[in-house]
């Protein structure tokens, strides 16, 4: 796979995720000096990963965030109804669906070709480390958000070559 590929799907990924926080008001912020090549998610509590595939490419990405970020998103998608308690499955699926609303605005910004997604999966831990596949033939990379307070959201990005 070429770089410009790459390029594309990291920048389409990480525009989506930008929009869709900024569009639920939350307030995101992209930590260019830190994005790095493998998983590299520190403080993780919650991830939600969501598989992609195009004509050329497939692989997964996964929106890791920490306890902080979880609580502003849950209150910003739930209008403030939800506590955001990870033993509770509804408060959880807004994490999913936050991965699935950048997944589909990344679609739309990689409009050359058409791409499937998988519905999401959820993960709960503590410093969750990794949530794709690895291996030789996988590219992954970490692409941090400083969220505002204490925030952070990780978007992993893993493509199989």
């Amino acid at each position: 796979m070429d770089a410009a590929t790459i390029t594309v799907l990291v920048n389409s990924f990480g525009e989506a995720l930008v929009s869709v926080s900024q569009s639920l008001g939350v307030s995101v912020t992209i930590d260019k000096a830190n994005v790095k090549p493998g998983v590299n998610a520190p403080g993780s509590r919650l991830a939600a990963s969501v598989g992609f595939v195009t004509s050329d490419v497939q692989g997964t990405v996964a929106v890791m965030i920490n306890e902080d970020s979880f609580s502003q998103y849950v209150a910003a998608m739930s209008g403030g109804m939800l506590k955001p308690d990870v033993n509770d499955p509804v408060a959880l699926s807004v994490i999913g669906e936050f991965a699935n609303m950048v997944g589909g605005h990344a679609t739309m910004k990689v409009s050359s070709e058409r791409i499937d997604l998988t519905p999401p999966q959820l993960f709960v831990g503590h410093e969750i480390k990794a949530v794709s596949f690895q291996g030789d033939s996988v590219k992954s990379f970490t692409v941090p958000f400083k969220v505002e307070g204490n925030g952070m959201v990780f978007l992993v990005l893993a493509i199989h070559e």
